[in-house]
């Protein structure tokens, strides 16, 4: 167990490049203001990438650099909060061989997260060039590398001692995958891990941001509004974005609960939507008038945020990410040691 007074904290991303208001309030936020209340260590997750994207690699460094100038524009600060790559400490991949020893394949395949990822595996595989894309008996062929993945993030979780990890709901799975496997470890060779607990981040209405379409905020749905937009582009999605379908003319009644616009307004113009909700359904306020509005609050909340991260570059990120990976290598490497004489092995 960590000595430190207060619990620890691992949280990660797969860099896949710039964030965006999903991405924001559904994990960023939570993460600022975890960092007052845990000693939090933040993972760029760049080998993960490679188990389903690993034909990209060369673009991982620069995903990397982005989406970590959102990190530190958001507020995570690099002296309280140790931020660095996955890749470039080995004590990750030693510990993910040691613990892919303690958990079985049929317990992989039973992760309900791999079952949805397999779903659209096949296409993928053909369009790589693989002949064989699925078995005998029609099921997708997964890489050794996709179905371990579990047992990688069980390694990033303990090599810092995470005595609690931040997730949604639906990854509570993947925490106890982890457990099971600190709990095998402790049981067959001597206590040196925590059992961490998921700690299920707080789910608001705005958890799960929805795009302008009205579809949950993805990159892969291309309904993004990114953190680093410029106010014009910004502009232009808000004033793309669908409103309620029978409010067709200023003066026609509103529905606000099914609108896209009213969201924004509610989490980033709380002061003025209770206004905006009555405007709307008396037919005062029209939509056009009601997108202007909310492009220039929208902007006003992301501006300071803007300025901060134009103060980075490739070259200050990358030190930021040395520096995070030789404070997390100290605590990568003790782990190792323990483990090492735990099993009697080096």
């Amino acid at each position: 167990m960590s000595s430190h007074a207060r619990k620890r904290i691992l949280s990660g991303m797969r860099p896949t490049g710039r964030l965006h208001l999903g991405n924001f309030v559904g994990a960023l936020e939570n993460w600022v203001s975890m960092q007052h209340e845990y000693d939090n260590y933040h993972l760029v997750a760049d080998w993960h990438v490679l188990t389903t994207d690993y034909e990209h690699s060369p673009d991982i460094l620069p995903n990397t650099i982005e989406m970590v100038k959102d990190w530190l524009a958001a507020g995570i600060d690099p002296m309280e909060s140790p931020m660095f790559r996955q890749s470039q400490l080995k004590e990750h991949a030693e510990l993910h061989l040691i613990f892919s020893m303690l958990v079985t394949t049929a317990r992989l395949e039973r992760n309900p997260t791999l079952k949805e990822q397999v779903r659209d595996l096949a296409d993928k595989l053909k369009s790589r060039g693989f002949d064989e894309v699925e078995d005998a008996g029609g099921a997708p062929l997964i890489s050794y590398g996709h179905l371990g993945y579990p047992v990688l993030q069980a390694a990033d979780i303990l090599l810092y001692k995470g005595n609690a990890v931040p997730v949604g709901e639906d990854q509570l799975p993947h925490i106890e995958i982890t457990r099971e496997i600190a709990r095998r470890f402790n049981n067959t060779f001597g206590e040196v891990f925590p059992i961490p607990e998921g700690v299920v981040l707080k789910e608001t209405k705005f958890s799960r941001l929805p795009g302008p379409d009205g579809r949950r905020m993805s990159k892969s749905l291309g309904n993004t509004i990114y953190l680093s937009d410029s106010e014009e582009e910004t502009g232009k999605r808000i004033m793309s974005a669908i409103t309620d379908p029978l409010k067709v003319r200023k003066n026609d009644p509103g529905r606000p609960e099914i609108c896209n616009v009213f969201t924004y307004h509610q989490k980033f113009n709380p002061e003025e939507a209770p206004q905006i909700d009555r405007d709307c359904r008396s037919g005062a306020l029209g939509c056009v008038a009601c997108k202007k509005n909310c492009t220039v609050k929208l902007n006003d909340y992301l501006r300071p945020l803007r300025e901060k991260r134009a103060t980075y570059n490739e070259g200050n990120v990358l030190e930021i990410l040395v520096d995070g990976e030789n404070k997390a290598r100290s605590v990568a490497s003790e782990t190792m040691q323990q483990v090492r004489e735990a099993m009697k092995i080096g």
